[in-house]
């Protein structure tokens, strides 16, 4: 079976269950760590943050930097399609009691004006808004990228209207790689950023969330109030240094393999968007019946839409896997254009 349902699917490369057996481990509660102490470091320096803190999802990194930036009654601005708004269990409300105020925007992308127009005024009717979160690449939006100008654009207009800045950066080093821009110089315009290392990077688990160390220091303590504090958690976090020191460059394979999916499913009579890092969205007549029939064909994908279809590449498929996606595609195609 060829899974092309996300970039979550993928499993440890033998070098990185290597680097998780000889892992040395501590309490990380007590942060006698130094794994995780290691990875922490890490990333932090990757980011051009002070400090960052290993956590079990991206959740709860997201919902963590929610926690910090807001208080009880807070707004919380974001994009309609946002992962934090529409994929995240309704956890604003749930872990930080905060409302959350979804704005539209082509692509994924909140513009200076929509957020300028979306805050309000001091009133004792409105919610105070305290925190604008940004997503980058933008899942829902087939993997696009927010290019730093504009990022930095809007970013600075938070600023000026009084709102700390969160970014959901799950997938940042797929935009990164395919921008040459490094991750730092978005992360520049972010007073809080979450990473994941479970996705195109590879490890089975795990997120960091960055920022200052006084951040850090009370994303310690929310950790623990959500259920995050780990003990010798330095067998999963070896994975998740492995990935970032040695799975970052390579997402470009991910890329190049997505554009060669599309302009497969393009000359096979499929309608798709030009992918910008490696998520393939794909309109389909009708998307759950074509999804039973492309599983019967030996490849799994998801839904996004009732006739769209989303193909993620990863580091477990290859050319020959993209090639018979393609080829069972076509099959489909055809039989359905015979009936």
């Amino acid at each position: 079976m060829i899974d092309l349902r996300s970039d979550t699917v993928t499993r440890p490369t033998e070098a990185m269950r290597r680097a998780m057996a000889g892992a040395p481990v501590g309490d990380d509660v007590f942060g006698e760590d130094p794994t995780v102490n290691r990875l922490e470091e890490y990333v932090a320096e990757l980011l051009g943050k002070e400090a960052a803190i290993y956590c079990p999802s991206g959740t709860m990194t997201n919902q963590i930097g929610l926690y910090l930036g807001t208080n009880r009654g807070d707004e919380v601005i974001l994009h309609e399609a946002a992962h934090i708004f529409n994929y995240e269990a309704g956890a604003p409300a749930l872990l930080s009691g905060v409302q959350v105020r979804p704005l539209s925007g082509e692509r994924g992308v909140v513009s200076p004006e929509a957020l300028r127009a979306a805050v309000r005024p001091e009133n004792v009717h409105f919610p105070r808004p305290k925190l604008l979160c940004l997503e980058n690449t933008h899942n829902v939006a087939g993997g696009r990228i927010l290019p730093l100008e504009g990022f930095a654009a809007v970013a600075a207009e938070a600023r000026t209207l009084g709102l700390k800045v969160h970014l959901d950066g799950a997938r940042l080093f797929n935009a990164a790689v395919a921008t040459s821009t490094p991750a730092r110089e978005w992360c520049e315009h972010a007073d809080t950023v979450s990473v994941c290392s479970s996705k195109g990077l590879g490890a089975p688990v795990g997120s960091l969330l960055a920022g200052d160390e006084e951040t850090i220091r009370e994303a310690r303590r929310a950790r623990k109030a959500f259920g995050g504090g780990m003990r010798q958690a330095g067998v999963i976090a070896a994975a998740s240094l492995y990935a970032f020191e040695h799975h970052i460059e390579r997402l470009a394979e991910d890329h190049e393999r997505a554009k060669k999916l599309a302009a497969g499913l393009d000359r096979a009579g499929y309608r798709v968007e030009e992918p910008e890092t490696n998520i393939v969205l794909v309109e389909v007549r009708e998307a759950e019946e074509f999804l039973r029939a492309l599983a019967r064909e030996g490849v799994l994908a998801t839904p996004r839409s009732e006739s769209t279809i989303r193909l993620v590449t990863h580091l477990d498929v290859g050319d020959g896997e993209i090639d018979a996606v393609v080829e069972a595609a076509s099959r489909l195609n055809s039989a359905a254009l015979e009936r």
